[in-house]
């Protein structure tokens, strides 16, 4: 039974930016937030680095705040849930003292180690056949060849930097590491161990290390968090040093909670099967919960333990979306070593916005392609990079802004046809709608307030788009729904009704032939320019 007092959950969202800190209702109510940026450190070699202390701090500033705002009273924060950035590794040493900088997301460094694993006489794609199967059939997914993994970032410790190798007690995802700053307590979540794929997760009752797999990595089990918990349970309470330092009571509950994607998923509203939502924020995805483990290996695209125990969820990340805005601003227009102290940077963001409505779709058949980082999803190329293409004199930085819009818009149509392609598999005939197994797609992330945005992915994607309330809480918000639920005050079939929705963009039908003329031109750029890109970027 769901209780009805109104409580309240302190619901942290530690992304890649830094983390956010916020005051949520159990029903989902954002009531108050702070966010502060924190470092990233970037490396020639394909090093991509940030400082856990960085991270701590910025958690215990921006909760103090939100706490101190005095929306609610002390005694009513019944709960904290963290949700942090996902596939990265914190070496930590038996005293809970990280050993270095944490190797996040975006680190590459661990690539020829991956390639190792993958090695063999019967490749596809570089991928060992034989062996991806191993991985796909146990884990629900395999490690890229990218590098960004988490187990490519332990055999580049293992290999370059033996002697934290040896020091460390637990490798450590960042949503496990802040859990132990608030608990003291070496834990994971099934979800959250998932994306190493050293767990096999056939039965999804009796998750563990594959001996299988383990062997394959050539890592060694006894450096990885042995207690696995689902993402509801309480994990303890609180330490009195966080206690003292944020004001709380000391009896105050930590659920184990879940990485960034599996609790955005569950914040988007859309959390039953086969529901589908797009993130738009620095990177994007394309999810759905299912109810059978199912992948696409070819595409990249995985299947993992969701956030909502028993249930499964599609997996897959592009590497940039909204990012290339940030660059577009950051690197192009404003940059921060040409600006006098006194200016301020404008809100570009809401600048681009009226510049792109005042563009007619298609951008004069301009084709921007957002690779900057290259791409995971659905193709693993981390040699792929950005590009303007069938640029002219005749246009201005108004057509080439809205090409970036559209570019990332025909990148996510790209992942998406074929997480749909999966979704088809398990819709029994009678549900189709024309061929259109998912005929409305939630809509969150940073990239979500923007009303032009959304009807440009309608009008690309040929779906009816849903615009959810306040899009950029949505891991605050589903970060309060899995505490809500682990402490009985909701139950999972409540979260839709919970869920608002500010608007619906339904597809224009005079852009249809126009984006699907240009996103066949988008395919074809990247199968003409691919070898060139290897060529280029190999190092």
């Amino acid at each position: 039974m769901s209780k009805t007092e109104k409580k309240f959950i302190l619901a942290i969202d530690h992304g890649t930016g830094g983390p956010k800190s916020a005051i949520v209702s159990t029903h989902g109510e954002v009531l108050e937030w702070a966010f502060q940026e924190v470092p990233l450190h970037v490396f020639k070699g394909g090093g991509v680095e940030q400082n856990p202390d960085d991270w701590w701090n910025a958690i215990l500033k921006t909760s103090k705040k939100v706490i101190d705002s005095g929306h609610v009273p002390v005694e009513d924060i019944v709960g904290i849930c963290n949700s942090s950035q996902w596939s990265g590794t914190v070496p930590v040493d038996k005293d809970r003292n990280h050993l270095m900088n944490a190797i996040i997301w975006m680190d590459t460094r661990g690539a020829p180690y991956a390639r190792n694993i993958h090695k063999g006489l019967l490749k596809f794609s570089g991928y060992n056949i034989k062996k991806a199967l191993s991985w796909v059939k146990r884990a629900g997914g395999a490690p890229t060849l990218s590098g960004k993994d988490p187990i490519a970032h332990i055999l580049w410790i293992k290999h370059e930097q033996p002697d934290i190798y040896e020091k460390t007690f637990n490798f450590l995802e960042p949503q496990d590491y802040i859990n132990l700053k608030l608990t003291g307590k070496f834990a994971s979540s099934y979800t959250t161990i998932g994306i190493h794929w050293l767990t096999d997760i056939r039965d999804i009752n009796n998750v563990k290390y594959s001996k299988k797999l383990l062997k394959m990595a050539q890592l060694d089990k006894s450096k990885l968090p042995s207690d696995f918990v689902n993402s509801t349970d309480i994990l303890g309470t609180i330490t009195n040093e966080v206690a003292n330092s944020l004001g709380l009571d000391k009896n105050t509950k930590v659920i184990a909670g879940a990485p960034d994607v599996p609790t955005a998923a569950i914040g988007s509203g859309a959390v039953r099967d086969y529901e589908t939502h797009i993130y738009i924020g620095t990177s994007d995805w394309v999810i759905c919960h299912i109810p059978y483990k199912k992948m696409d290996m070819f595409h990249n695209i995985g299947s993992i333990i969701s956030g909502i125990p028993g249930r499964y969820m599609i997996i897959n990340e592009q590497e940039i979306a909204g990012g290339n805005l940030s660059f577009l601003r950051d690197k192009i227009l404003y940059h921060k070593d040409e600006l006098l102290k006194e200016e301020a940077v404008p809100d570009v963001y809401k600048i681009f916005d009226r510049i792109v409505e005042s563009i007619p779709a298609g951008s004069n058949n301009l084709i921007f392609t957002p690779w900057l980082i290259g791409e995971r999803c659905p193709v693993d190329d981390h040699t792929i990079r950005g590009g303007l293409y069938n640029i002219s004199l005749e246009m201005s930085r108004e057509h080439l802004i809205r090409a970036i819009f559209e570019g990332v818009a025909y990148n996510v149509k790209w992942a998406y046809i074929y997480v749909e392609k999966l979704i088809k598999k398990f819709i029994k005939r009678e549900r189709r709608e024309k061929d259109i197994f998912t005929p409305d797609v939630n809509i969150i992330g940073g990239g979500a307030q923007s009303n032009v945005w959304c009807q440009i992915f309608a009008d690309v994607l040929n779906r009816k788009i849903k615009q959810v309330k306040d899009p950029i809480q949505a891991n605050a918000r589903g970060a309060a729904f899995i505490a809500s639920v682990g402490l009985g005050y909701i139950n999972w079939d409540d979260i839709p009704k919970y869920t608002q929705i500010s608007n619906i963009y339904t597809p224009n039908p005079e852009n249809r032939e126009i984006y699907d003329k240009l996103f066949i031109e988008y395919l074809n750029i990247y199968k003409t320019m691919r070898k060139t890109y290897k060529r280029l970027n190999k190092d």
